[in-house]
């Protein structure tokens, strides 16, 4: 009997651990928190209903799967690009366009998801083979040209991206708010197109970021990190060391685009500034950096940390700043349009002080 539970215990471990591809999040704090994250995002409309807090966990979802993506290219393999908004847009216009030009349907988006990723996998091929034989600096500048040239597209494109206003379409029936799974609210939360919504996007990204999670541990994940930490050596061992990098900067495109696929569905509009702003390829590089570059979990943990600081850090100074109604300077000091200078000293100081990011000084502790 102890040995079959020994063996069942050590089958349901190696589940485990396939399933995570081998890379557990680690020491014992950081996988009690990526489990208490789970959890959180599993039953988040239970636990935090309302409209306001399921979008923002269906934008936490989409951007592990969009921060998780470029930490394939800058924390795995070294590359530095500002162009992953690009590839955001991407699919999130392919979609857009479909459904807003009079299909409709899961055929649309299906087939819109299937056109945003092949663009991008064309793009970042002719992007990755003609610039990165190039020094970091100069790929760099170039990816940041391109992505300008691709918002400027966006929006004087208006016959087919509808320019500066962007999109409206209609999503799939079961998808829209009037639409009812049960006649009757489940532990209090109805059913209906959002939550629906929701969970699709939870799923998604969850297979998403399980697949990226493989592709970082496999042999190819092993080239990749060599690459990053000494290309010469790895050239010189015979490795096309630019088509490696430039298959990584396929697939993360890839990845970009159906994230952007889904940031579509749950926005149900699509423009320049929702998903080809410069200002979005900044959060994605926060959000690397506060959550720990060379870690997918980091991804997690950034994007979380970002996403909750952008909607909800205003209500937190406003409660702050009323405390201090009686004294003028630190009333105004935590005053709620001052929140973006309080998130870039949180970004400040993780940098400061956790060079490696959160997840990265976690892994460490002992």
């Amino acid at each position: 009997m102890k040995q079959d539970s020994n063996r069942a215990h050590g089958s349901a471990g190696s589940w485990l651990s396939w399933l995570v591809s081998d890379d557990p999040p680690g020491r014992f704090l950081l996988n009690a928190i990526m489990l208490a994250i789970l959890l959180a995002l599993v039953f988040a409309p239970f636990l935090f209903p309302g409209t306001k807090a399921l979008g923002v966990t269906s934008r936490i979802c989409i951007f592990v799967i969009l921060v998780a993506s470029y930490d394939l290219m800058l924390g795995y393999t070294g590359i530095v690009s500002f162009a992953h908004t690009m590839f955001f847009g991407i699919g999130a216009y392919a979609v857009a366009i479909m459904l807003a030009k009079g299909w409709v349907g899961w055929g649309a988006v299906i087939l819109g998801a299937a056109a945003g990723a092949a663009v991008s996998l064309v793009v970042a091929t002719v992007i990755g083979l003609l610039s990165l034989r190039l020094r970091a600096i100069f790929f760099s500048m170039i990816t940041l040209a391109i992505a300008s040239f691709s918002q400027i597209v966006a929006e004087q494109w208006r016959d087919l991206t509808g320019g500066e206003d962007g999109l409206t379409f209609s999503v799939p029936a079961i998808l829209k708010p009037s639409f009812r799974l049960f006649a009757h609210p489940v532990l209090g939360v109805t059913i209906n197109g959002p939550v629906i919504t929701y969970y699709i996007t939870l799923a998604v990204a969850l297979v998403l970021f399980l697949i990226m999670l493989r592709i970082v541990n496999s042999p190819l994940g092993k080239v990749l990190q060599a690459i990053r930490d000494n290309e010469f050596r790895v050239e010189a061992m015979g490795y096309q060391v630019v088509a490696y990098r430039t298959l990584v900067c396929v697939l993360s495109a890839i990845m970009a685009s159906l994230a952007g696929v889904l940031m579509a569905l749950v926005l149900g509009y699509n423009g320049p500034d929702a998903t080809l702003s410069f200002s979005l390829m900044i959060d994605i590089l926060l959000m690397v950096v506060i959550g720990g570059m060379g870690s997918l979990y980091g991804a997690v943990v950034g994007s979380i940390v970002v996403v909750v600081a952008q909607y909800y850090l205003q209500n937190l100074l406003g409660m702050i700043s009323g405390a201090f109604i009686g004294m003028p300077f630190l009333a105004a000091l935590f005053h709620p349009d001052r929140w973006l200078l309080w998130l870039g000293i949180l970004f400040v100081l993780i940098v400061t002080f956790l060079p490696q990011g959160i997840v990265g000084r976690l892994r460490q502790r002992r």
